[in-house]
């Protein structure tokens, strides 16, 4: 059995976790996420899939 999970989505679902428990948060985890994005499409890691 293989599982492919995209980091990008992997990401956001975490965000959104961690802002409907923490709202006050959200400041934080919205710039984390910017540049965990950024950080993924300038390096090319848009195609990495775990295993």
């Amino acid at each position: 059995m293989t599982i492919n999970l995209a980091l990008g989505p992997l990401v956001s679902l975490i965000a959104g976790i961690l802002i409907l428990l923490v709202p006050r948060l959200l400041n934080y985890i919205v710039a984390i996420y910017l540049i965990l994005i950024g950080l993924i499409g300038l390096f090319g890691g848009g195609n990495l899939n775990l295993r």
